[in-house]
């Protein structure tokens, strides 16, 4: 049993003393609350609250451990801080996902911009899909990731949501290449290539599902990691390429589509309940800086707004995200 979990949760209903309100504050839904409040009083052999269809009250025991309770989690609170500062402050590190694809100069941006504003910290970078930043970021051994969505984020802050215009990479003798903008119909008859389904499979379904509703359901879908597979695919005059925009190369070109069906949604996380101040700071200042940096270089703008269709992003080095 995580111990200090449950006494989280127990701590949560004592100030509460009202399930729902206490489910809230902790992020998570009110049965795996209940449940947890149950699996502590079992291992305890004890009673903590008295329940009723109106009222929550702590037992006699209940109030006698809440002190204990509260230390406990001071003390814990203390190890995380002094294990944080000792990470940041000997060694200088932030480690931090980011999706591959992305491209050469987003990357360097990225670099030479944490390293103006934050010359104090060193920035570890690692290229990793969001299903796998998830498990790395649920696991701690990442600070904060740059996400694909949907993906889920319960356990996650988030910072804002950024869209991103994916476009088609043809054959540059196609009749595509001459128009310059496609819509997702005029490719009926094409095969897909997208980044592998396991990178981030929620971007990854929400992308193919917009492209039916728009008229392209493709015959076949290929998965592509690195840039010259998905290339030679296209290359082959079967295939079409959905990407951000990336660069025209011998062969190839790449076209949006008006207005702006097909995004993908991406956004920094980290893990919800950040124990230390200093590193909740390094997180914040990496967030502002890639927010800022993915907005200049990649193309991307707040979900919020319209994506302008006179927006002319920075190509990136690669076609797959």
């Amino acid at each position: 049993m995580n111990l200090v979990g449950h006494l989280e949760c127990f701590v949560a209903v004592a100030e509460e003393l009202h399930f729902g309100r206490a489910a809230e504050r902790l992020g998570m839904a009110q049965p795996p609350l209940s449940q947890r409040i149950r699996r502590l009083e079992d291992e305890l052999g004890i009673r903590l609250f008295d329940r009723s269809s109106r009222h929550v009250e702590l037992t006699a025991p209940g109030r006698l451990l809440l002190a204990e309770a509260r230390d406990i989690l001071t003390r814990v609170d203390r190890i995380y801080s002094l294990a944080a500062r000792a990470r940041l402050g000997a060694v200088g590190t932030l480690r931090a996902g980011l999706p591959a694809g992305l491209g050469g100069p987003v990357l360097a941006a990225l670099i030479e911009a944490f390293r103006e504003h934050c010359p104090d910290l060193r920035l570890e970078l690692r290229e990793s899909g969001t299903a796998e930043q998830c498990r790395a970021l649920a696991e701690g051994a990442l600070d904060v990731g740059v996400l694909r969505h949907p993906c889920d984020a319960r356990d996650f802050e988030l910072g804002p949501m950024l869209a991103q215009p994916v476009g088609a990479l043809v054959p540059a003798d196609s009749p595509y290449a001459a128009r310059e903008a496609l819509h997702p119909a005029d490719l009926a008859d094409r095969e897909a290539v997208l980044f592998p389904r396991d990178d981030a499979p929620g971007a990854h379904d929400e992308l193919l599902a917009a492209c039916r509703r728009h008229g392209f359901d493709p015959a076949a879908v290929h998965q592509a990691r690195h840039p010259q597979f998905a290339l030679g695919l296209v290359l082959a005059g079967t295939a079409v390429a959905l990407t951000p925009r990336v660069e025209d190369s011998e062969g190839v070109v790449w076209r949006p589509f008006a207005a702006d069906p097909l995004v993908l949604r991406t956004s920094c996380a980290w893990p919800r309940g950040r124990r230390d101040p200093v590193l909740e700071r390094a997180v914040e200042r990496f967030v502002s800086i890639a927010t800022g940096v993915l907005r200049r270089h990649a193309g991307m703008t707040p979900l919020e707004r319209a994506v302008p269709r006179r927006v002319v992003a920075r190509p990136s080095s690669g076609f797959l995200v």
